[in-house]
């Protein structure tokens, strides 16, 4: 038998690298190429292998027979060998299959993420993250950034905090969304998706779309619009003046925060436009049913007013303008404060058809699969206004002399 030692020449050193770069593929491998050799190089191979021709610059290696004859003259297989001269061998193809396996993991996550399921919207920010790829190559490290990012867009619309102290409540550290953190880009471009905006180009932009979201947002230009709320508190003064009175409730952030919600009513009726606010208040008076108005994008006091009901116990209602920025609105709202639609089915969009302005970029509605395809088949957009004496007409039946909807 010949000894190791004698395998481990300089001269068969390129043969054996390349086995080993092939066994390492993790494939069925049954040549091998090598090359070029030099004359040394050659004649140590045609030793090897116990040919009288010398190879050609570039040899071609039956792994068979070279397996064979490792056995039959060391009692070792090509395997072992290759292993005992230059180590362990790989398995790339099992390799790029876990990663694979894993990557694809990784994106199933993202999609079926609550903050990415509950608004539709954000599926295009989550294909936009695909695109762009791992960071740093690392699954592991791209989950985390993910995490923290959605983490954080959860949490908005804020309650008008300060950025760095959204950052240290929800990600422990208060440098953590300073600008140029890659947290922040994941934030900000999912709000603008969300906006159906651009992505913010300059740091005056980027301020605006968190302002947008409630961050650094004082506690008085935060304003939520209501009629018809009876709650306790400050706040809820406030609102019960104005009830008594037949007018729509202005109440700040701060008034919101200074609310008490014991004794808040079963059910809310959420208008995303202040018009059918203002003929609610027109219509019933000091009778109105209590409704609530987004104003479109809800601010820190909506949502803070909102949740504050549901928390309560309060149904919210929703209804919204039937075109594309108002179901992500809808979406939006339902997603950070438990409201159900109210009215906001396909039906009701094609009970509601008319003319009108073009509906804009659709996406899907979580709570109707049909919607958007109606919208999109139909391109015509249905405002809220147009369907507000038939709203308001249910509502009859939710005032004091009323027993909830038919």
């Amino acid at each position: 038998m010949r000894s190791l030692e004698l395998l481990d020449s300089a001269a068969l050193r390129p043969l054996w690298r390349a086995v080993h770069d092939r066994l390492s593929s993790g494939r069925q491998v049954s040549r091998v190429r090598v090359g070029p050799l030099d004359d040394a190089q050659r004649s140590a191979v045609a030793d090897l292998l116990g040919t009288e021709r010398l190879p050609g610059a570039h040899a071609t290696v039956s792994v068979a027979a070279l397996d064979e004859l490792l056995v039959a003259s060391m009692g070792m297989g090509l395997r072992e060998v290759v292993v005992a001269l230059l180590g362990p061998l790989d398995d790339r193809a099992g390799r790029r299959a876990l990663d694979a396996d894993a990557r694809a993991g990784l994106w199933a996550w993202l999609d079926g993420h609550h903050v990415v399921s509950g608004q539709p919207a954000l599926r295009e920010w989550a294909e936009a993250v695909r695109r762009a790829g791992l960071v740093g190559g690392s699954v592991t490290r791209t989950r985390e950034e993910l995490d923290r990012a959605l983490r954080v867009f959860a949490r908005l619309p804020a309650a008008g905090v300060p950025l760095p102290v959204l950052a240290e409540d929800v990600l422990g550290d208060p440098h953590a969304l300073d600008d140029g953190t890659r947290a922040a880009g994941l934030v900000l471009r999912a709000l603008a998706v969300v906006h159906g905006e651009d992505p913010p180009g300059d740091a005056q932009q980027r301020r605006a779309l968190w302002e947008r979201a409630g961050v650094v947002e004082d506690e008085l230009s935060s304003v939520v619009l209501s009629a018809g709320l009876r709650l306790g508190g400050a706040g809820g003064r406030v609102l019960a003046l104005c009830t008594d009175s037949g007018l729509v409730a202005a109440l700040t952030l701060a008034q919101v925060r200074a609310t008490s919600f014991t004794g808040a009513p079963a059910d809310v009726w959420v208008f995303e436009n202040p018009s059918v606010l203002a003929v609610a208040v027109a219509r019933f008076g000091a009778s109105c049913p209590p409704v609530v108005c987004t104003s479109g994008w809800p601010n820190s006091a909506v949502i803070a007013l909102l949740r504050g009901l549901s928390e309560a116990g309060t149904a919210l209602h929703y209804h919204g303008d039937f075109d594309g920025e108002g179901v992500r609105i809808a979406a939006h709202v339902m997603a950070r404060t438990g409201a159900t639609p109210w009215r906001m089915a396909a039906d009701d969009y094609l009970g509601a058809l008319g003319g009108g302005t073009p509906v804009g970029r659709v996406t899907d509605a979580p709570w109707d699969g049909g919607l958007a395809d109606a919208m999109r088949a139909h391109g015509l957009a249905v405002p809220e206004e147009r369907v507000t004496a038939r709203l308001l007409d249910e509502l009859e039946y939710c005032g004091p002399a009323g027993g909830g909807l038919p």
